[in-house]
């Protein structure tokens, strides 16, 4: 029974249930964002969600922000991600798990760079929002989504009364 149950077990695929769950249970991609953002999250992502989110809820990102640069591609294609727009639910919670994981190494340069990939990809989110633009307009690659509620999960501007204040 044991052995069935570690054979069924999830492993972060969305498809499939936990092994402790019923017929009626699935996880969404809000429970699951909600699971990551409660595994041991680093300063740096709660700061960067924090400057996120205040920036949301004040500017409304009324100014347009720029696309990412050639560099910062070309630094995502090094680590095999792929631009937000062409990025799935499963592969950014497999992405942000990865970037916590590098964001708590002992290595400072894979910490350093775990923190200069979230910041792309909190750029290329606030240029999505700011535009309402993507150039591909399919349910499948919503990972931008997925990066949203990770960031909203993580920062300590999330509470309804801390948000009114800011509004």
């Amino acid at each position: 029974m044991l052995k069935d149950m570690i054979d069924n077990k999830s492993n972060f695929d969305l498809s499939t249930k936990s092994a402790f769950s019923s017929e009626n249970d699935t996880f969404t991609s809000r429970s699951f964002a909600a699971l990551l953002a409660k595994n041991s999250v680093p300063s740096s992502h709660k700061r960067i969600a924090d400057n996120y989110l205040i920036i949301k809820k004040v500017f409304k990102f009324q100014a347009c922000m720029s696309r990412i640069s050639n560099v910062e591609k070309s630094m995502l294609e090094k680590y095999d991600f792929n631009i937000l727009e062409f990025t799935t639910m499963k592969q950014m919670y497999d992405e942000l798990r990865l970037l916590q994981q590098w964001s708590t190494s002992e290595d400072a340069v894979l910490r350093d760079m775990s923190d200069n990939i979230l910041l792309i990809r909190v750029k290329e989110l606030k240029f999505l929002e700011a535009s309402r633009y993507a150039s591909i307009s399919n349910e499948i690659y919503n990972g931008y989504k997925a990066l949203d509620q990770y960031l909203k999960e993580i920062s300590k501007f999330q509470s309804v009364q801390t948000l009114r204040t800011l509004n």
